[in-house]
């Protein structure tokens, strides 16, 4: 398996995703930008319907102004009489203070004229008394406001006698009037994040059928070179004068043994993969002697070194540490980085160091391989991953070694750091805590 032995490789592979990818990255961004639009638009429509309340409310005034004749200087323009103190509040100069009944009777016809059918409070200020000598309140034609959530007017000091309107829900009001908008554009936001899940949803299954794809590749190519292997010295077997030649007999007699042994430690590895799919990989802790288990890892890769003339270089910070880990799992995680190291070296120089690292032991695998891209780094760690290198099938592995050593340093509740640059090799630093 490699350092980079992660079941997706493959030019065309890494093409057709690619492209995919962005398919998917253009999607979201329309659909980003059709939700900036409709926002923005709401907001228009929101400003528009504000300016037109406030219009309706003016010309409301404005007629009440000639229904009751409040104004005594026909030279001053509306304009000049009626102000907007605060958002809700519009305030109108009365040289004459109509009675209270009056009054409400013709705003109440203004309004509903006018089409401002929300509530309102009003207020008629005497500058000589320097109070309100009336208030009011107004419920809309349905009541559906609750008068007892109307606060008190506030007093705006004028030289001249005004009446205060006080519109206490004017918000709620504006935004019943956009509730088509409103209605429409959840709708529509709706649709766009089932659109976006449904991409997205796409793209995760896509992606996962190429895994896929890829591992069935793989899996038939780990296996066919093995089985063709056996049925060629089976078949030297088979020939009637192959008793009488021991060292054929031996020597095909152990290929066979060997490729079967590969085949049987595959299995072993994707049955176990298998059945800690969904769940937390099960260890058992214990103190063990850290430097010995790397010696373990190393005894364990042995025939390897040998076979590539590999130079390995131990490099222990401190000669005898005990760390609380599984055993067994963590010289797994720690031959998994070896073979990798080995296998995808041409020339292999490893450097295993340990030491410790605040209240952490760690243990690194430095190489002098082929490397990993910055951009692929990423992913190494999913299952099924392969890095594209060209080439699918030049080194064998299903992509689950270090998926597996993740889970295995993730059980021990530490972590993993991978520094890698292409054609110069790769470190993978494994990081165990103390207790």
């Amino acid at each position: 398996m490699k350092y980079t032995n992660f079941a997706y490789s493959g030019f065309f592979v890494s093409m057709r995703s690619s492209i995919l990818k962005w398919l998917v990255l253009t999607a979201t961004v329309l659909i980003a930008l059709i939700v900036m639009v409709q926002l923005y638009w709401l907001k228009k429509v929101y400003s528009f319907e504000q300016k037109q309340f406030n219009n309706n409310v003016v010309k409301s005034i404005r007629a009440v102004f000639e229904d009751l004749q409040m104004n005594d200087n026909p030279k001053l323009s509306l304009r000049q009489l009626i102000v907007n103190p605060e958002t809700d509040y519009f305030l109108f100069q009365a040289d004459t203070i109509p009675q209270k009944d009056s009054l409400t009777f013709y705003l109440q016809r203004e309004f509903t004229d006018f089409d401002v059918l929300t509530d309102v409070k009003i207020g008629a200020y005497s500058s000589s008394h320097g109070r309100y000598i009336y208030e009011e309140y107004i419920p809309t034609p349905a009541s559906v406001y609750n008068v007892q959530a109307v606060s008190d007017l506030p007093v705006y000091s004028r030289e001249s006698d005004h009446i205060l309107l006080y519109f206490p829900h004017r918000y709620k009001y504006v935004l019943s009037e956009m509730n088509f908008w409103i209605i429409s554009s959840v709708a529509l936001f709706l649709a766009l994040i089932g659109l976006a899940v449904s991409l997205f949803y796409f793209y995760k299954q896509k992606f996962l059928t190429e895994i896929q794809k890829d591992f069935v590749n793989n899996f038939t190519h780990e296996f066919k070179t093995p089985l063709a292997v056996m049925k060629i010295a089976a078949d030297v077997l088979a020939q009637p004068n192959i008793i009488h030649q021991a060292d054929r007999l031996t020597r095909y007699s152990a290929i066979i043994q060997n490729q079967t042994e590969h085949l049987q430690s595959q299995v072993e590895r994707l049955l176990k993969a298998s059945s800690i799919e969904n769940k937390r990989l099960p260890i058992e802790k214990e103190s063990i002697w850290a430097q010995q288990l790397v010696e373990q890892a190393l005894n364990k890769v042995q025939p390897l070194v040998e076979e590539r003339n590999a130079k390995i270089e131990l490099r222990n910070e401190e000669e005898k540490t005990r760390i609380n880990a599984d055993e067994a799992h963590l010289e797994l995680a720690l031959v998994n980085l070896l073979e990798n190291a080995l296998k995808y070296s041409n020339d292999p120089h490893i450097v295993v160091e340990t030491g410790k690292h605040d209240s952490e032991f760690y243990i690194s695998v430095k190489d002098n391989g082929i490397g990993i891209e910055k951009k692929y780094l990423k992913n190494i760690f999913k299952k099924f991953y392969r890095v594209p290198t060209g080439d699918v099938h030049n080194v064998k592995g299903f992509g689950m070694g270090l998926n597996f050593v993740k889970r295995i340093i993730d059980a021990h509740e530490g972590k993993i750091k991978v520094h890698s640059l292409p054609g110069i090799g790769t470190e993978f630093k494994l990081f165990i805590p103390y207790n």
